[in-house]
């Protein structure tokens, strides 16, 4: 194998190649959530309650949890007592999901319910579902990593009933400039340090924080997502807006 080979198996590049970022993802499920547990500082948890309550779900409705990785995000929704079913194309998180939650599903209960959650391998690009089949879409720091994200939204439109509604929960620009320029610091020097003492790939670190620092700011994935279908988009920033959680209905 050549050098390159080895790379590409770990590392994936900001041209996206899905086969890349599934291998690489691949590569971190092992220890993913404690990874991102420490590398937010624990704010990750708060990200997941926020996405939950940005949605109008409970039981009776489907929801996609698409690039859902080991499930802890489709848990969260499922809370609601809605039917959550959790997607990802990397194997390797379904099956670290798997391990994780139990068995072939994730049960956990919130005030009143909250049911098995089931695992479905899926391209974002391709969903295998059908039209207007579901009644909300969360995408949790996943868009980022699609190879056309623009696509991924227009399908995301596609499999939603009308009136149904899209979550996309992604690291975005902080908003207060002095802030921003700590931050793109702890993201391209600290980051990678941290990741190497926690993550079972920390090469895949490193993309992460250039495929961040690469991603567009609120207002412009606000237009991206109108122009793929969608209606009344709206995002809240979380934590001074290293975080942009974007709202729309079908």
């Amino acid at each position: 194998m050549r050098h390159d080979e080895c790379v590409s198996a770990t590392r994936a590049g900001l041209d996206r190649d899905p086969s890349a970022v599934a291998r690489m993802f691949d590569g971190v499920a092992a220890r993913y959530d404690v990874t991102n547990t420490v590398l937010s500082f624990g704010r990750d948890r708060a990200w997941r309650r926020a996405t939950r309550e940005a949605l109008t779900i409970g039981p009776g409705d489907v929801v996609l949890d698409i690039a859902a990785g080991t499930g802890v995000s489709t848990v969260e929704l499922a809370r609601t007592g809605a039917t959550c079913l959790a997607a990802d194309f990397s194997l390797g998180m379904l099956r670290a999901g798997r391990a994780k939650h139990g068995g072939d599903a994730a049960r956990r209960s919130s005030t009143g319910g909250g049911g098995a959650v089931p695992y479905l391998a899926a391209d974002a690009m391709r969903l295998p579902l059908p039209d207007a089949s579901v009644d909300a879409v969360v995408m949790s720091f996943g868009l980022r990593n699609v190879v056309e994200p623009d696509a991924a939204l227009a399908e995301f439109a596609r499999v939603t009933r009308p009136g149904g509604t899209l979550a996309i929960c992604e690291f975005s620009t902080p908003t207060w400039t002095p802030f921003r320029r700590v931050y793109t610091d702890y993201l391209m020097r600290a980051l990678p340090r941290v990741a190497r003492a926690v993550s079972s790939n920390p090469d895949a670190y490193v993309y992460l924080a250039e495929s961040i620092r690469a991603w567009p700011d609120q207002p412009a994935l606000a237009r991206r997502i109108t122009a793929a279908g969608w209606q009344a988009v709206s995002w809240r920033d979380l934590t001074g807006g290293i975080v942009a959680l974007h709202t729309a209905v079908r």
